[in-house]
């Protein structure tokens, strides 16, 4: 076991400004997007922490669940959600994101099957569901960055209401 310093990472922000903001505006975008179809807020952080449980992202999981919780969501659910499926705890439009969000974070594992794409078409509509996608395409794009360049997690607050 190594006792030195962890490897210092790229600071995107500070190295590539210009890209880094083409990603929060996308990010923005997509919020924007998801706003306007009123996507439930809620839905949209359960979509995010899970792709970043599966994606195993700890600054994001921090920084989503934080979120959550600041809008009223249950510790309860938020522990349940990598076990979505077994519990009772999530209704309808819920599961089909989170079968949605899970399909589009695992493409490689059989890319977004039919059967998923049809469950959430029968409870959002065409609007909802491109939000949906862009919402599991942004996290995981964040996701990726973070593992990446190492983001430590803990410091984050949600923003005072």
């Amino acid at each position: 076991m190594s006792t030195s310093d962890p490897m210092s990472r790229v600071a995107l922000k500070k190295t590539t400004p210009d890209v880094s903001a083409a990603m929060g505006a996308l990010h923005g975008a997509a919020v924007s997007a998801a706003r306007d179809a009123k996507v439930e807020p809620e839905i949209l952080e359960l979509v995010r922490i899970r792709a970043s449980q599966i994606n195993g992202c700890a600054f994001c999981l921090d920084m989503h669940t934080k979120d959550a919780r600041s809008q009223g969501e249950s510790e309860q659910r938020i522990y349940a959600l990598n076990a979505w499926r077994e519990t009772p705890f999530f209704n309808g439009r819920e599961r089909a994101a989170l079968a949605l969000t899970e399909a589009v974070t695992l493409v490689h594992d059989g890319h977004v099957p039919d059967d998923v794409y049809a469950e959430a078409a029968e409870v959002f509509d065409e609007e909802q569901l491109a939000a949906l996608i862009w919402a599991a395409t942004v996290i995981n794009a964040y996701n990726r960055i973070a593992v990446a360049t190492r983001m430590v997690p803990g410091g984050y607050q949600p923003a005072a209401k």
